[in-house]
Protein backbone atom coordinates (compact mmCIF):
# COMPACT_ATOMS: atom_id res chain seq x y z
CA UNK A 1 0.00 0.00 0.00
CA UNK A 2 1.75 3.68 -1.48
CA UNK A 3 0.30 7.05 -0.94
CA UNK A 4 -0.96 8.88 1.83
CA UNK A 5 -3.61 6.31 4.80
CA UNK A 6 -7.35 7.36 5.11
CA UNK A 7 -7.96 7.68 8.31
CA UNK A 8 -11.34 7.86 10.57
CA UNK A 9 -11.27 9.03 14.38
CA UNK A 10 -14.09 6.98 16.46
CA UNK A 11 -15.04 9.39 19.36
CA UNK A 12 -14.25 13.21 19.46
CA UNK A 13 -13.65 13.37 23.08
CA UNK A 14 -11.01 15.03 24.03
CA UNK A 15 -8.35 12.20 23.11
CA UNK A 16 -10.20 11.95 19.68
CA UNK A 17 -9.72 15.64 19.36
CA UNK A 18 -5.91 14.83 20.12
CA UNK A 19 -5.87 12.63 17.33
CA UNK A 20 -7.45 14.63 14.95
CA UNK A 21 -5.61 17.59 15.55
CA UNK A 22 -2.29 15.24 15.19
CA UNK A 23 -3.74 13.15 12.32
CA UNK A 24 -3.42 17.42 10.82
CA UNK A 25 0.55 17.46 11.21
CA UNK A 26 1.39 13.96 10.77
CA UNK A 27 2.76 13.05 6.69
CA UNK A 28 1.74 9.98 5.71
CA UNK A 29 -1.96 10.05 7.18
CA UNK A 30 -4.78 12.20 6.28
CA UNK A 31 -8.45 12.53 8.04
CA UNK A 32 -12.00 11.35 6.00
CA UNK A 33 -13.83 11.13 9.07
CA UNK A 34 -15.32 11.42 12.38
CA UNK A 35 -17.68 8.77 13.74
CA UNK A 36 -19.75 10.44 16.42
CA UNK A 37 -23.35 10.60 17.56
CA UNK A 38 -23.11 13.71 20.05
CA UNK A 39 -23.79 17.21 18.56
CA UNK A 40 -19.98 17.89 19.71
CA UNK A 41 -18.87 15.35 17.13
CA UNK A 42 -20.70 16.48 14.58
CA UNK A 43 -19.92 20.27 15.19
CA UNK A 44 -15.92 19.51 14.98
CA UNK A 45 -16.22 17.69 11.93
CA UNK A 46 -17.77 20.33 10.20
CA UNK A 47 -15.10 22.87 11.49
CA UNK A 48 -12.57 20.82 9.49
CA UNK A 49 -14.75 19.68 7.09
CA UNK A 50 -15.05 16.25 7.34
CA UNK A 51 -18.03 13.69 6.82
CA UNK A 52 -19.38 12.62 10.90
CA UNK A 53 -21.12 9.27 10.40
CA UNK A 54 -23.38 8.04 13.33
CA UNK A 55 -21.69 4.76 14.01
CA UNK A 56 -19.09 2.14 13.09
CA UNK A 57 -21.05 0.05 10.62
CA UNK A 58 -21.78 3.61 8.83
CA UNK A 59 -18.42 4.34 8.32
CA UNK A 60 -17.34 0.32 7.53
CA UNK A 61 -19.89 0.58 4.65
CA UNK A 62 -18.79 4.36 3.40
CA UNK A 63 -15.35 3.16 2.64
CA UNK A 64 -14.26 6.18 3.51
CA UNK A 65 -11.07 4.65 5.45
CA UNK A 66 -8.38 2.44 4.92
CA UNK A 67 -7.53 2.39 8.96
CA UNK A 68 -9.41 3.56 12.43
CA UNK A 69 -8.31 4.78 15.66
CA UNK A 70 -11.24 4.29 18.35
CA UNK A 71 -11.25 6.50 21.39
CA UNK A 72 -14.25 5.70 22.52
CA UNK A 73 -15.43 4.64 26.23
CA UNK A 74 -13.92 1.75 27.61
CA UNK A 75 -16.71 -0.92 27.75
CA UNK A 76 -16.76 0.34 23.88
CA UNK A 77 -13.34 -1.01 22.78
CA UNK A 78 -14.29 -4.55 22.13
CA UNK A 79 -17.26 -4.30 20.01
CA UNK A 80 -16.36 -0.95 18.09
CA UNK A 81 -13.02 -2.90 17.01
CA UNK A 82 -14.25 -6.02 16.26
CA UNK A 83 -17.22 -4.62 13.39
CA UNK A 84 -13.27 -3.03 11.73
CA UNK A 85 -11.41 -6.09 12.60
CA UNK A 86 -13.57 -8.48 10.73
CA UNK A 87 -14.33 -5.32 7.94
CA UNK A 88 -10.25 -5.56 7.41
CA UNK A 89 -9.44 -2.44 8.73
CA UNK A 90 -6.36 -1.52 10.87
CA UNK A 91 -6.66 -0.41 14.37
CA UNK A 92 -5.42 1.99 16.28
CA UNK A 93 -7.59 1.62 19.97
CA UNK A 94 -6.94 4.10 22.44
CA UNK A 95 -5.78 2.68 26.56
CA UNK A 96 -7.13 0.61 28.30
CA UNK A 97 -7.32 -2.02 25.48
CA UNK A 98 -10.90 -2.93 27.07
CA UNK A 99 -12.63 -2.89 30.02
CA UNK A 100 -12.18 -6.49 31.72
CA UNK A 101 -10.03 -9.26 31.40
CA UNK A 102 -12.75 -11.10 29.95
CA UNK A 103 -13.14 -8.03 27.02
CA UNK A 104 -9.81 -7.71 26.44
CA UNK A 105 -8.82 -11.60 25.63
CA UNK A 106 -11.47 -11.84 23.50
CA UNK A 107 -10.23 -9.23 21.61
CA UNK A 108 -7.07 -10.84 21.30
CA UNK A 109 -9.16 -14.17 19.72
CA UNK A 110 -10.85 -11.87 17.02
CA UNK A 111 -6.93 -10.08 16.15
CA UNK A 112 -5.42 -13.59 16.13
CA UNK A 113 -8.15 -14.94 13.78
CA UNK A 114 -8.59 -11.53 11.47
CA UNK A 115 -5.13 -11.29 11.23
CA UNK A 116 -5.67 -7.47 11.00
CA UNK A 117 -3.56 -5.21 12.83
CA UNK A 118 -4.25 -3.85 16.28
CA UNK A 119 -2.36 -1.25 18.09
CA UNK A 120 -2.94 -0.07 21.48
CA UNK A 121 -2.48 3.20 22.18
CA UNK A 122 -0.06 3.43 24.78
CA UNK A 123 1.37 6.32 23.68
CA UNK A 124 4.13 7.07 25.99
CA UNK A 125 6.22 4.35 24.52
CA UNK A 126 7.36 6.68 21.50
CA UNK A 127 8.16 9.13 23.84
CA UNK A 128 11.72 10.14 22.96
CA UNK A 129 12.39 10.39 27.06
CA UNK A 130 10.93 7.21 27.44
CA UNK A 131 12.67 5.83 24.96
CA UNK A 132 16.34 7.70 25.83
CA UNK A 133 15.84 5.65 29.61
CA UNK A 134 14.86 2.25 28.24
CA UNK A 135 17.84 2.03 26.30
CA UNK A 136 19.86 3.46 29.45
CA UNK A 137 18.31 0.34 31.32
CA UNK A 138 18.60 -2.13 28.74
CA UNK A 139 22.24 -0.71 28.75
CA UNK A 140 23.22 -1.72 32.20
CA UNK A 141 23.49 2.13 33.18
CA UNK A 142 21.60 1.60 36.00
CA UNK A 143 22.54 -2.01 36.98
CA UNK A 144 20.12 -4.24 37.81
CA UNK A 145 16.69 -2.42 38.72
CA UNK A 146 16.29 -2.30 42.40
CA UNK A 147 13.14 0.17 43.08
CA UNK A 148 10.85 2.53 41.53
CA UNK A 149 8.66 5.87 42.75
CA UNK A 150 5.94 6.46 40.73
CA UNK A 151 3.26 9.82 41.49
CA UNK A 152 0.38 11.14 40.07
CA UNK A 153 -1.81 13.63 41.49
CA UNK A 154 -4.54 14.91 38.65
CA UNK A 155 -6.52 17.43 40.16
CA UNK A 156 -9.85 17.14 37.33
CA UNK A 157 -12.23 19.57 37.85
CA UNK A 158 -15.50 18.71 38.43
CA UNK A 159 -16.97 19.09 34.91
CA UNK A 160 -14.79 16.33 33.30
CA UNK A 161 -16.97 13.94 35.42
CA UNK A 162 -19.95 15.30 33.98
CA UNK A 163 -20.06 12.30 31.52
CA UNK A 164 -21.20 8.80 33.49
CA UNK A 165 -18.92 6.33 32.27
CA UNK A 166 -16.42 8.44 34.50
CA UNK A 167 -18.29 7.76 37.49
CA UNK A 168 -18.99 4.02 36.14
CA UNK A 169 -16.80 1.08 37.73
CA UNK A 170 -15.16 -0.40 34.58
CA UNK A 171 -15.01 2.58 33.07
CA UNK A 172 -13.87 5.66 34.77
CA UNK A 173 -11.61 6.08 38.19
CA UNK A 174 -7.93 7.03 38.32
CA UNK A 175 -6.41 3.24 38.04
CA UNK A 176 -8.20 2.43 34.59
CA UNK A 177 -8.18 5.83 33.21
CA UNK A 178 -5.02 7.26 34.30
CA UNK A 179 -2.48 4.35 36.47
CA UNK A 180 -2.79 2.01 33.48
CA UNK A 181 -0.03 4.00 31.78
CA UNK A 182 2.60 3.86 34.90
CA UNK A 183 1.73 0.10 34.78
CA UNK A 184 2.17 -0.08 30.94
CA UNK A 185 5.53 1.78 31.89
CA UNK A 186 7.29 0.15 34.43
CA UNK A 187 6.57 -3.24 32.85
CA UNK A 188 8.51 -1.82 30.20
CA UNK A 189 10.89 -1.09 32.25
CA UNK A 190 11.25 -4.01 35.35
CA UNK A 191 9.70 -6.91 32.81
CA UNK A 192 6.64 -8.61 34.74
CA UNK A 193 4.32 -8.32 37.73
CA UNK A 194 4.53 -10.32 39.85
CA UNK A 195 2.26 -9.76 42.47
CA UNK A 196 0.76 -6.79 43.98
CA UNK A 197 -0.59 -4.90 46.88
CA UNK A 198 -2.75 -1.57 47.03
CA UNK A 199 -5.07 0.36 48.77
CA UNK A 200 -7.86 2.74 47.54
CA UNK A 201 -10.02 5.24 48.52
CA UNK A 202 -13.20 7.35 47.42
CA UNK A 203 -13.12 9.39 50.29
CA UNK A 204 -12.63 12.49 48.55
CA UNK A 205 -15.23 12.71 45.53
CA UNK A 206 -17.51 9.81 47.12
CA UNK A 207 -18.13 7.86 43.62
CA UNK A 208 -18.71 4.32 42.74
CA UNK A 209 -14.84 4.52 41.56
CA UNK A 210 -11.97 5.24 43.44
CA UNK A 211 -10.10 8.70 43.55
CA UNK A 212 -6.76 7.52 45.32
CA UNK A 213 -5.07 5.05 45.43
CA UNK A 214 -1.49 3.44 46.67
CA UNK A 215 0.35 0.27 45.20
CA UNK A 216 2.89 -1.72 45.93
CA UNK A 217 4.29 -4.26 43.06
CA UNK A 218 6.80 -6.72 42.53
CA UNK A 219 8.43 -7.53 39.61
CA UNK A 220 9.22 -11.36 38.56
CA UNK A 221 13.03 -10.18 38.21
CA UNK A 222 13.06 -9.39 41.78
CA UNK A 223 12.33 -5.02 41.74
CA UNK A 224 10.02 -3.55 43.44
CA UNK A 225 7.96 -0.04 42.62
CA UNK A 226 5.29 1.75 44.40
CA UNK A 227 2.87 4.01 42.70
CA UNK A 228 0.53 6.62 44.46
CA UNK A 229 -2.50 8.37 41.95
CA UNK A 230 -5.05 10.49 42.89
CA UNK A 231 -7.73 13.11 40.62
CA UNK A 232 -8.44 14.96 43.61
CA UNK A 233 -5.08 15.98 44.72
CA UNK A 234 -3.27 18.68 43.69
CA UNK A 235 -0.36 19.23 42.36
CA UNK A 236 2.80 18.81 39.57
CA UNK A 237 4.18 15.85 39.96
CA UNK A 238 2.69 13.54 36.71
CA UNK A 239 3.52 12.53 34.20
CA UNK A 240 0.74 13.96 32.31
CA UNK A 241 1.81 17.23 34.00
CA UNK A 242 5.95 17.81 33.51
CA UNK A 243 6.22 15.51 30.41
CA UNK A 244 5.03 17.48 28.00
CA UNK A 245 3.55 15.59 25.52
CA UNK A 246 -0.01 17.13 25.24
CA UNK A 247 0.75 20.94 25.53
CA UNK A 248 -2.69 22.00 24.18
CA UNK A 249 -3.97 20.08 27.20
CA UNK A 250 -1.61 20.00 30.07
CA UNK A 251 1.11 22.52 31.69
CA UNK A 252 4.84 21.28 31.26
CA UNK A 253 5.95 21.83 34.92
CA UNK A 254 9.72 21.49 35.50
CA UNK A 255 9.63 18.78 38.05
CA UNK A 256 9.81 14.92 37.78
CA UNK A 257 7.04 12.41 39.05
CA UNK A 258 9.38 8.60 37.91
CA UNK A 259 12.32 7.55 40.29
CA UNK A 260 14.24 4.64 39.65
CA UNK A 261 16.91 3.50 41.59
CA UNK A 262 19.36 0.20 40.63
CA UNK A 263 22.42 -1.25 41.94
CA UNK A 264 24.90 1.28 40.02
CA UNK A 265 22.51 4.24 39.83
CA UNK A 266 19.56 6.07 39.76
CA UNK A 267 17.18 7.63 36.66
CA UNK A 268 14.53 10.38 37.46
CA UNK A 269 11.87 11.18 34.89
CA UNK A 270 11.23 13.30 32.57
CA UNK A 271 14.31 15.44 32.91
CA UNK A 272 16.35 12.02 32.31
CA UNK A 273 18.72 12.94 34.89
CA UNK A 274 21.26 10.15 35.25
CA UNK A 275 22.65 9.90 39.42
CA UNK A 276 25.85 7.60 39.20
CA UNK A 277 28.91 7.30 42.10
CA UNK A 278 32.05 7.74 40.88
CA UNK A 279 33.46 4.18 42.00
CA UNK A 280 31.66 1.57 43.96
CA UNK A 281 28.17 2.41 45.07
CA UNK A 282 28.40 4.39 48.44
CA UNK A 283 25.50 6.18 50.35
CA UNK A 284 28.31 8.26 52.06
CA UNK A 285 29.84 9.56 48.59
CA UNK A 286 28.39 12.25 46.36
CA UNK A 287 26.17 11.19 43.55
CA UNK A 288 27.72 12.26 39.75
CA UNK A 289 24.80 13.91 37.79
CA UNK A 290 24.34 14.17 34.07
CA UNK A 291 21.69 14.48 31.58
CA UNK A 292 20.81 11.95 29.07
CA UNK A 293 21.21 13.31 25.45
CA UNK A 294 17.22 12.63 23.13
CA UNK A 295 16.06 14.08 20.15
CA UNK A 296 12.84 15.59 20.91
CA UNK A 297 10.00 14.45 18.78
CA UNK A 298 6.07 14.22 19.20
CA UNK A 299 5.34 11.49 20.57
CA UNK A 300 1.48 11.15 19.30
CA UNK A 301 2.92 11.68 15.41
CA UNK A 302 5.67 8.82 16.06
CA UNK A 303 3.31 6.51 17.43
CA UNK A 304 1.12 7.48 14.40
CA UNK A 305 3.96 6.85 12.21
CA UNK A 306 3.97 3.50 13.25
CA UNK A 307 0.62 2.96 12.80
CA UNK A 308 0.21 3.77 8.91
CA UNK A 309 3.20 1.37 8.77
CA UNK A 310 1.57 -1.16 10.35
CA UNK A 311 -1.02 -0.51 7.97
CA UNK A 312 0.68 -0.23 4.72
CA UNK A 313 3.04 -3.58 6.01
CA UNK A 314 1.82 -5.45 8.70
CA UNK A 315 4.13 -6.41 10.86
CA UNK A 316 4.27 -6.78 14.94
CA UNK A 317 2.69 -3.57 16.52
CA UNK A 318 4.72 -2.41 19.43
CA UNK A 319 2.08 -2.69 21.83
CA UNK A 320 -0.15 -5.35 20.79
CA UNK A 321 -3.48 -6.44 22.46
CA UNK A 322 -1.93 -9.12 24.45
CA UNK A 323 1.12 -6.53 25.79
CA UNK A 324 -1.71 -3.94 26.54
CA UNK A 325 -3.83 -7.08 28.22
CA UNK A 326 -1.09 -7.98 30.50
CA UNK A 327 -1.40 -4.25 32.09
CA UNK A 328 -5.61 -4.89 32.41
CA UNK A 329 -4.43 -8.17 34.38
CA UNK A 330 -1.99 -6.29 36.49
CA UNK A 331 -5.32 -3.77 37.19
CA UNK A 332 -7.75 -6.69 38.00
CA UNK A 333 -5.18 -7.79 40.28
CA UNK A 334 -4.45 -4.49 41.79
CA UNK A 335 -8.53 -3.96 42.44
CA UNK A 336 -8.70 -7.67 44.30
CA UNK A 337 -5.95 -7.18 46.23
CA UNK A 338 -7.48 -3.25 47.47
CA UNK A 339 -10.98 -5.33 47.94
CA UNK A 340 -9.31 -7.98 49.74
CA UNK A 341 -6.42 -6.21 51.93
CA UNK A 342 -4.24 -9.06 50.63
CA UNK A 343 -1.38 -9.64 48.18
CA UNK A 344 -2.95 -10.83 45.23
CA UNK A 345 -0.36 -12.80 42.21
CA UNK A 346 -0.89 -11.93 38.72
CA UNK A 347 -0.97 -14.89 36.70
CA UNK A 348 -0.64 -14.04 32.84
CA UNK A 349 -1.18 -17.89 31.87
CA UNK A 350 -3.76 -17.04 29.66
CA UNK A 351 -2.13 -14.93 26.83
CA UNK A 352 0.36 -17.91 26.49
CA UNK A 353 -2.48 -20.31 25.55
CA UNK A 354 -3.85 -21.09 22.64
CA UNK A 355 -7.04 -19.22 21.52
CA UNK A 356 -10.03 -21.35 22.88
CA UNK A 357 -12.63 -19.62 20.99
CA UNK A 358 -11.69 -19.11 17.75
CA UNK A 359 -14.44 -21.48 16.35
CA UNK A 360 -17.45 -19.65 18.13
CA UNK A 361 -16.32 -15.66 17.28
CA UNK A 362 -20.21 -14.55 16.89
CA UNK A 363 -20.84 -11.09 15.48
CA UNK A 364 -20.77 -8.88 18.54
CA UNK A 365 -24.39 -7.99 19.35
Amino acid sequence: MTGSIAVAVIGAGAIGRTHVETISRTPGVHLTAIVDPAPGGQALAQSINVPCLPDTSALVESRLAQSAIVATPNETHLPIAAILLRAGLPVLLEKPVAESVESALRLIELVDVTDVPLLVGHHRRYNPVVCAAYEAIQGGALGHLVMGTVTNSLAKPANYFEPVWWRTPGAGGPLLINLVHEIDLLRHFFGEVANVQALVSNERRRFQVEDTAAVCLTFADGGLATLCISDAAVGPWSWDLSAGENPARFPANEVSAHYYAGSRGGLSLPDLRLWKPPGEPDWTCALVPETLPYKPADTYSQQLLHFAELVRKGGQPRVSARDATANIIVLDAIAKAAMMGQTMAVDLSCLSRPCAGKANLGRES
